[in-house]
Formats: C-alpha cells, structure tokens, sequence
C-alpha cells in the first residue's frame, strides 16, 4: 500500500492528447467504394450464370413460365430492346439451311418472273439461287421462248420478258418520213434490215428496219405497184419482186438498188405475188392467169391457166401453190409442172383471202363464209360460218386460224377442232388489215384505229396507236411493229397524209433482275 501511496520522487505521467481519429484522404473513400461494387457486380454476375444454368436445365413449361415472369417485370423500354434482340434471330435463311440440291427446287417452283427478280434481292443466297441456269431454262419453256443450246438462259429470258413487256405497254415509235402524200399504200414487207412499201404512186419506198430512215425510192414501174415480196438469197443479198398496173413484174437487189429483171408476159394488172426461194416467184394477174418465173435468170417457167376471172390471192408451200379468184374458186398448182392438182369449188361468191400450210387450204369470199379444203384429196372439209360480211383476210398460225371480216369482226379458230374460240367485236367498220404470231394479233380497220389482242384469251391488250383516217398495212416481227395509215393534215380543207410508225419493243434493260 505504501508503496502505492508514495508520491515523492515520483512524476506523474504528461497528460494524453483526447482521441481524434485520424483523417483519410477523399480518395481512398472512392477505391473502397469502387471495390465495393466491383464485389457486388461479381457476386451478381456469379448469380446471373447460375440462373442461367438453371435456366437450360429447365423443361420447356418452365422456361416458358420463367420467361413470362421476367418479360412482366420489364417496363416499355426494357421490352423495345428485347424487340429490337429477338427480330433478327427470328430471321432464318431456311434456304441456306437447306442442301443446294433441295434449295433449288425449292426456288423452282417460283413462275412469276417478277417474283423470281425480288427474291434475288433477299440475300447473297438467294441471287446466286436464282441466278442457276435451270430455272431460267424452265420459265423460257414455260412463256414459249425458243433458244438456241450456246446462249445463257437467264439473259435470253430477261430479253424475250422486257419485249413481251413493252409490246403490253407500248414501245420507242419512230416517225418515218415520206413522199406518199395523199396517196394508198398498198403493200408492206418488213424484216430486221428492211421496210419496204408499195405505192400507188408507182414508187416502192425503202427503209432502215432499225431506226426508220429513209434509204432510197425504186423506181421504174410505170402505174401503182399492188404486191412485193423479198426474201435473202445465198449470198445474204436481199432479192425484190414487185408487181402492179403496168402488167410486168420486177426484181430488184435490195440491198444495191439494182434493177435486175423486169418479167414481162401478163396482159392485166398483177394483184398478188409471192417468192418461194431467191430462185421461184409466182404471180397472180387479172388476166385469169398465174405465172411462175425463175428469178435467178429472168425465165418464165409456167403459165398456169384454168381461172374464169381475176386471181385475187395466191400463197405457197413447199412446192405447191394455191390461188384464189374472183370465179368462186380455189387451186392447187405443182410448182414444178405449173399443173393443177385439185379445183375448189363451192363459194358463191369471189374469193378475196387465202392461207395454205401444206395440208389444207383456206378460203375467204364475200359470200361471208370460210372454207377449209384438204389439199390430199381436194375435199371441203368443213364451212366456217359467223362472219355477216367479206371474209378479206386470214392468216394461219400453228393450230390457230384468225379472221377478219367487213363486218369489223375478228374470229380466233382452233384448226385441230374447227371451233370458234374467241368472237371478237374488233372495229366499227372493216378490218383492213390483221398481223398474227404465236402471243397476240394486231388489227387495223378503216375506223382508223389499230389494236392488239392477246391470242389465247381474246381480250384486247390496248390500243396501238392514235387513231386515224384509216389505217392501210400492219406489219409485225418479234421486235417490231410498222403501221402505214391515213391521218388528217388540214381539218379545213379535208386533206390527208400517210403517216408511217416503226414501233420498237426490244427495250432490254441490264438491271431488270
């Protein structure tokens, strides 16, 4: 005790400082608290792949469950970016999936051209899908576009497609120039060089098949020319035979100009001709006679004589002719001999049309009533009634006979069954002139106006071009269509002029797929 009571020689400790905990830089808050969070984001991210986990180990009732839970906690926010997620996962190329073999059959069933051009817009995929020549070979068979084996299929077929397109629509229309005046044009030939016109103004009118431009006139004939014909011989020069009202007939290279031969003998007007070969032109006279020359030389081959009036129409196949005339009746000719095979006897009144394909003939009078003659036997095989007027002109094309009457009528019939397709109701005047291929038939009437129809159904297409005075000759190819009418230069005074049109459909267009 006393030793605790001992205060001498004894100091007392110095007095401590109060506590004051020592001051932390603000710094090191932020490190902590950063480290905080780096934990908590560990332990979150740690809990995010256990459900997760837990999440693929579940059954499809309770992913589905999970799932509705979670999207009900989300706001509109939360559910736009989810959207904006999942669409394009949702978006499966199921043709890239698949074997190229099943991908392009799958791709062959699309027929619509149209469609097939938008699906190869899809994907790389699907244009290198679209682009196999298999599926374009496939739609050219399908529209009936005859190709030859060397060309690509996909190309050939965008071309043939833009055509047929600009043939429904309407096409570039050139505006040929000429000197016809007030004058007919009564005859019209045309191919992928050449337009070539009859006049009655004596003048044969030569033009360029690609852009309409005038060439050169023939002259030489001395009254209106009525038929032309030409066709390329050997050595691709085109060859000429005309005919008119100065009783001669002239051949003429084409591409030159040169005046050849002038075949002298009929003693009337010759009103038809047509050319076989660049060897073989028969012509057709009011005389009563036809006449059969060899055109490489100049020679008369044949006269063949047996018409009682005027021959109207003559057409050719293979080495047979046949002529129609104004005596009610039809022949069959050897173009060899110059003899006739078979009469056709049984219109009641002159025969103004005729077509031929080797195996029948058909006949056209002003009786209104269409005949059909087998050229093996020379038997009327069937009369074809409907038109109420002229029956002026027909033109054969695979198993369709088209008709066009006086009536302003045109009739489709089908050659296999004799049956009337289509009755089509075409002008209101008489059909001057019809063109036919294997699509559509164009029509010109004396109403002026000139119209296409598809061939198939009847219906009409559009009309062709502005109407007119009167329309004279339609001349058509796959690409191109003339039309030589009669419009009006001078309301007041009542003068006409001919107009000539080359419509162009061959508007192929490089980006069309």
């Amino acid at each position: 005790m006393d030793f605790f009571l001992q205060t001498d020689n004894v100091s007392s400790p110095p007095s401590s400082p109060p506590y004051r905990p020592q001051q932390r830089q603000r710094s090191s808050y932020i490190v902590d608290a950063n480290n905080a969070d780096v934990l908590k984001d560990k332990v979150r991210l740690d809990y995010m792949y256990k459900v997760k986990n837990t999440f693929q180990h579940l059954t499809f009732q309770q992913k589905y469950t999970f799932l509705t839970e979670i999207l009900d906690c989300c706001d509109n926010q939360l559910l736009q970016y989810i959207y904006t997620f999942i669409t394009p996962k949702l978006k499966i190329d199921f043709l890239k999936e698949l074997p190229i073999e099943l991908s392009l059959y799958i791709v062959s069933f699309i027929q619509d051209p149209l469609t097939l051009a938008r699906a190869s817009r899809v994907s790389r995929q699907w244009n290198r899908l679209t682009k196999d020549e298999s599926t374009w070979k496939a739609l050219c068979l399908q529209h009936q576009y005859v190709s030859t084996p060397s060309i690509c299929y996909r190309d050939f077929f965008r071309r043939r497609y833009n055509i047929d397109t600009a043939w429904n629509q309407g096409g570039n229309v050139t505006f040929c120039q000429n000197e016809i005046g007030d004058g007919l044009a009564t005859s019209l030939q045309m191919d992928d060089t050449y337009i070539v016109i009859g006049c009655d103004n004596n003048h044969i009118e030569v033009y360029n098949a690609k852009d309409g431009k005038y060439i050169r006139s023939l002259l030489g004939h001395e009254g209106g020319v009525w038929a032309i014909q030409f066709i390329k011989n050997e050595y691709n020069e085109h060859i000429l035979v005309t005919g008119g009202c100065d009783r001669g007939a002239r051949v003429w290279n084409l591409t030159t100009g040169e005046l050849l031969f002038v075949l002298r003998g009929h003693v009337s007007t010759i009103r038809c001709l047509k050319v076989r070969d660049d060897k073989v032109a028969i012509t057709g006279s009011r005389d009563t006679t036809l006449r059969i020359w060899d055109i490489k030389t100049g020679q008369l081959k044949h006269v063949c004589a047996g018409h009682q009036s005027s021959v109207r129409c003559l057409e050719i196949s293979g080495n047979q002719f046949v002529s129609g005339s104004y005596d009610s009746t039809a022949r069959l000719w050897d173009i060899e001999t110059g003899q006739c095979i078979h009469t056709f006897t049984g219109h009641h009144s002159q025969i103004y049309a005729i077509a031929f394909d080797g195996n029948k003939v058909v006949t056209g009078s002003l009786d209104s009533n269409i005949r059909i003659w087998s050229a093996q036997t020379g038997a009327c095989l069937i009369t074809l009634q409907g038109h109420t007027s002229l029956v002026g002109h027909l033109q054969l094309f695979d198993h369709h006979l088209v008709s066009g009457g006086s009536d302003g009528c045109l009739r489709v019939w089908d050659m296999n069954t004799y049956e009337c397709k289509h009755r089509i109701s075409a002008h209101d005047n008489s059909v001057t002139c019809i063109q036919v291929d294997n699509k559509r038939i164009i029509s010109g009437g004396s109403d002026g106006k000139v119209k296409l129809w598809n061939i198939e159904t009847g219906t009409l297409i559009r009309s062709f071009t502005e109407t007119a005075r009167t329309v004279w000759k339609i001349q058509l190819n796959d690409t191109k269509a003339v039309v030589i009418l009669q419009r009006a230069e001078n309301t007041t005074t009542n003068s006409h002029h001919a107009v000539i049109e080359l419509h162009d459909f061959d508007t192929y267009s490089p980006n069309f797929l």
